[in-house]
């Protein structure tokens, strides 16, 4: 069975604070000041995806969690985090939307778009859009340089390491998992599922 327990990673006070770009409400380009090690894991913790979804992307999203909440102790395992996250993005909408799109065409850019395209997903259903402002969708559609895919292929053959992260990636990544999944949700809700007790494989 599928945890995702992280009491296990030990963090301490640091002397300099974490400052992390990160929208807040009304803000799109905001930043998060983080001073104390609890107020950095409740922040990592805060962002997980919905139990009910299927533990093999739940671990995969975990994972990403995990290199977050590992920032605090090295800042630049972020970026790994961010690989992480768009790897679990790939796997959810691989498995929601894989058998919709031709296998020639199926690409994670592709898929992506085909969130927007034909499952509806709109500025306005992205809890992170309606509570800080601005737009994400055109990181899905490729109005928007770099999207979600390009971000991923940068990271992946590249160096995950290079570069400050990209504020608000694992919650809009979170936000977006959970969007792709929420039929699936709504079911094992009707089913009577309770989180404990769902999405597993």
């Amino acid at each position: 069975m599928f945890t995702a327990d992280r009491s296990h990673v030990a963090l301490t006070d640091r002397d300099e604070p974490v400052l992390l770009a990160w929208p807040t409400p009304g803000n799109p380009g905001g930043f998060v000041r983080f001073d104390k090690a609890t107020d950095w894991r409740d922040f990592v913790e805060g962002l997980g995806i919905d139990a009910r979804i299927p533990d093999i992307v739940r671990a995969k999203f975990a994972r990403a969690q995990t290199l977050y909440m590992l920032g605090w102790v090295d800042f630049s395992v972020v970026k790994a985090g961010e690989l992480a996250a768009l790897i679990a993005l790939e796997l959810a909408v691989m498995d929601r939307y894989g058998g919709q799109v031709s296998k020639r065409k199926r690409s994670f850019a592709a898929l992506l778009k085909y969130m927007v395209d034909a499952d509806g997903l709109t500025d306005r259903q992205i809890p992170m859009v309606t509570r800080c402002g601005g737009t994400v969708v055109g990181q899905l559609t490729g109005e928007t340089r770099p999207t979600l895919a390009e971000r991923r292929n940068m990271l992946a053959h590249g160096d995950p390491f290079d570069g400050l992260p990209t504020g608000g990636l694992l919650e809009l990544v979170r936000d977006l998992i959970n969007f792709a999944y929420r039929h699936y949700i709504a079911e094992a809700v009707s089913l009577g599922a309770t989180p404990a007790s769902a999405g597993r494989v």
